[in-house]
């Protein structure tokens, strides 16, 4: 086994060569002490977060589909009365009046995301010296080394395959100490635990309500109701391999090992979750025995066995984009990964191969957290160790759970987007009766900030919530508009006749809640989200009519629409949308050259506001544009201006594709940079301790506290300085940094069903490929060092054009 390793890392040190890709390794020379040094593993439903102690490790498991709650079966009564009543306030000017019955409009709370529990491994001996701790993302393997006091050198691996439904981690001793460790299994939720010779079984459930952990009319005591008859169940399974060695249960449900040079220890869980409208009690799935035969499947199987199918299904999905940036100076190069971040951060030094290797972890977090149907990465992707998670570790739509999947499209992970467009269907379900019931609007469906794993849609807040963030019903707007993304880059016509349903049920309700005031349609009641105004009075509100944030969404849900129309043949929604555009209120610049936010030019209440959901028309719409509308985009520049450098972890994020989008290059790397700004571990209270947005000691996005939205828009924002792309032009290195001027990309996709490789030197483009899909041909216009030539690309062929000197 120790051979074959050798040979992974020799094949991986060829490969690196071969496309001039930094070293995809995250490296540290201590164990983790808290979740944000820690290194996460994942299968995209199962996921371990790896501390690699030496005395004791610890292995914390979540499973994406353990959520409390069930069947969203709250039909909200009908609030049509109370919503005439804020838009006939809105109507005389009674702003404040507004905002306060505007609040009649809220709904009940979405359910929290769930730790599973903790493996733990307690050691007999200790280490003393040569430790070392990693993650490769080019091989989705964490490892642990180190040497006990006899010179024995000690090694644990550690991968979540997806093949085989599992965590499995790898441990051997090379030499004279032998393996003597003990595992437990413990929960923050109610479990009982029993062991038997090789094999730890233990069964539990989540609370079948809870509120979040910012609801404060109730207590943290009393933030989840668990009755054993109802809630999420779940069976958690650890099997032990260990030739030669004793293996111990024990009747307070560990598991002893002694003597053993090698052991394999296997990790299977399954929960009931079985769709968003079924009884995870009641009409669940049989955890129990898919827990136990996936554990049992796995543990025939030897680690290099297990190993080398992780690979090739990981492999098959992470190497279809390979990035070089430059590379790093040696001495830097030498450096733990959190000691280079800090290098990074408190200087203007250059490290272009961490500035690679951020952008492969976005994708390597996307794979690890997005394989489940119907269930998506959540604001912490899949890790979570917290029963009352911050927000909920639910989905918040107002930005976090599509930022999530900015990247998937344009770095070549498009079957990774299909758990959030499978989620879809549970929204639009439930959504078409939020809209008729709260909105009188009886066409299509809608989403309210907040949503879980039951898809619900209403707008939280029990009716007390500040409308700056409750009162918002714009999120399947802006959630639909990925379905037509996932076209563009895919041209897959099956998926658009099935999907379309669902696209065009978010356009009709948006062209059913535009109220028509002085010749124009606007969305009345809207709110930015989540930033507040300052009324005539000197009031601070959120509540207002015709906000730009709304008109932006819908315009660009009518107009992707409108395109899925033409294509499945839906004259009748053309027609209607190409009566509905023109007729939206117009976008509006401020006297101070920004991007108006609201009807009127009122004051920001908080002018460096981390949300610019105003902007949404220029990214990720596509609407606003440099050349198309040169007024707009100058007046989004000037609206990042304004905002200022500082920012949390996604916002940071969403700026840099804002900029990219602008081709301002030298915005979008400095922001760049900004993301990557070292940031203490939440629970180190070190006089030095760094707080703020932007990235911590394991590359995770810092909010802060952790928000995987970050990484994602990191990554997504990358690609954006190298690729941008319509249905009729691609363009290449649009924003590069002068701060790149030499590297090369293979493996990115651009609308069309097209794929993009692009060498270049001192800043201009000296080479590219562009492959088209089998599917069909692609005819576009390229755009290259200030040129534009037009193309056709055969299906399923290559074209290299020649570029002049």
């Amino acid at each position: 086994m120790r051979f074959l390793s050798k040979i992974y890392i020799a094949a991986a040190g060829l490969a690196l060569a071969a496309t001039g890709q930094a070293e995809l390794v995250l490296r540290y020379d201590r164990p983790a002490q808290h979740f944000e040094e820690a290194l996460v593993i994942g299968n995209g439903k199962l996921g371990a977060t790896v501390y690699g102690g030496t005395v004791r490790d610890r292995l914390s498991l979540n499973d994406i589909t353990l959520w409390t709650g069930g069947p969203d079966t709250i039909v909200p009564r009908s609030r049509v009365r109370e919503l005439g009543e804020v838009r006939r306030l809105l109507d005389i000017g009674d702003l404040e009046g507004a905002e306060r019955a505007n609040m009649a409009l809220q709904g009940h709370y979405s359910e929290n995301y769930q730790p599973l529990g903790n493996l733990w491994i307690e050691f007999d001996s200790c280490g003393v010296g040569d430790y070392s701790r990693r993650l490769d993302i080019s091989e989705a393997e964490a490892v642990t080394q180190y040497v006990l006091p006899d010179g024995t050198r000690h090694s644990r691996r550690y991968i979540a395959t997806s093949p085989d439904s599992a965590i499995v981690i790898n441990m051997v001793n090379d030499g004279p100490t032998r393996l003597n460790f003990t595992l437990k299994f413990d929960s923050q939720l109610p479990v009982t635990v029993a062991t038997r010779k090789g094999q730890i079984v233990a069964d539990g459930y989540a609370a079948h309500h809870s509120y979040p952990v910012y609801y404060h009319a109730v207590p943290d005591s009393r933030k989840h109701e668990y009755d054993p008859a109802r809630g999420t169940r779940f069976r958690t399974v650890v099997n032990v391999k260990a030739p030669g060695a004793k293996l111990i249960p024990n009747l307070d449900g560990t598991l002893r090992v002694e003597g053993a040079r090698e052991a394999m220890i296997v990790v299977a869980s399954e929960t009931s979750f079985n769709g968003f409208d079924r009884d995870p009690a009641t009409d669940g799935k049989d955890c129990k025995a898919i827990a136990v035969a996936n554990a049992n499947r796995a543990s025939t199987k030897s680690y290099d066995e297990l190993r080398r199918r992780h690979m090739t299904d990981y492999q098959r999905l992470f190497n279809r984009v390979t990035l070089n940036l430059g590379r790093t100076d040696d001495a830097t190069r030498a450096l733990t990964t959190d000691r280079q971040l800090r290098l990074y951060t408190d200087s203007l030094r250059r490290n272009p191969e961490l500035e690679a290797l951020y952008f492969q972890m976005g994708r390597y977090l996307l794979i690890s957290s997005s394989r489940t149907p119907g269930v998506p990465a959540n604001l912490q992707g899949l890790w979570n160790e917290k029963i009352l998670p911050p927000w909920s570790c639910n989905y918040t739509v107002n930005i976090n759970l599509e930022e999530n999947y900015w990247p998937a499209e344009v770095t070549n992970l498009s079957e990774l987007h299909m758990p959030l467009l499978t989620f879809l269907k549970g929204l639009e379900k439930n959504g078409q009766v939020t809209a008729r019931q709260l909105y009188g609007v009886n066409r299509g469906w809608c989403l309210g900030h907040n949503s879980d794993i039951w898809a619900m849609t209403v707008p939280v807040g029990l009716e007390k919530g500040d409308p700056q963030w409750a009162s918002w019903n714009m999120g399947g707007t802006w959630l639909a508009s990925h379905i037509w993304k996932h076209y563009e880059y895919t041209r897959d016509r099956g998926f658009l006749d099935e999907y379309y349903p669902t696209l065009r049920g978010a356009a009709l309700f948006c062209m059913d809640w535009l109220q028509e005031r002085d010749g124009k349609l606007i969305s009345t009641p809207s709110t930015s989200p989540e930033n507040k105004f300052v009324t005539p009075a000197g009031n601070h509100v959120a509540t207002s009519a015709g906000g730009t944030a709304d008109h932006a969404m819908i315009r660009e849900c009518l107009l992707d629409t409108r395109a899925a129309a033409r294509v499945v043949g839906d004259t009748a929604t053309v027609a209607a949308i190409d009566r509905t555009l023109p007729r939206i209120a117009p976008y509006r610049i401020a006297p101070n050259g920004s991007l108006q936010e609201w009807a009127e030019a009122w004051r920001e209440s908080e002018p460096t506001h981390r949300h610019q959901s105003h902007l949404y028309g220029l990214f990720p719409g596509s609407h606003i544009t440099p050349e198309g509308t040169p007024s707009l985009a100058r007046a989004s520049l000037r609206t990042l201006e304004l905002r200022g450098p500082e920012s949390t972890g996604w916002s940071t994020g969403w700026r840099v594709n804002l900029h990219a989008r602008l081709h301002n290059a030298v915005g979008a790397y400095d922001t760049y940079r900004r993301l990557l700004r070292y940031i203490s571990p939440d629970g180190y209270r070190g006089s030095d301790a760094r707080r703020g947005g932007g990235t911590y000691p394991n590359l995770l996005d810092a909010h802060s506290p952790f928000q995987i939205d970050g990484n994602f828009g990191g990554t997504s924002g990358v690609a954006e300085m190298l690729l941008q792309s319509t249905a009729d032009e691609i363009a290449l290195l649009p924003a590069l940094p002068e701060a790149w001027p030499t590297g090369s990309v293979t493996g990115l996709r651009a609308r069309g069903g097209v794929t993009v490789d692009i060498t270049w030197r001192d800043g201009k483009v000296t080479a590219y490929t562009l492959t088209a899909d089998k599917a069909s041909p692609a005819i576009t216009t390229v755009k290259v060092n200030g040129t534009s030539r037009r193309v056709a690309i055969p299906a399923g062929s290559s074209i290299s054009p020649t570029i002049a000197d």
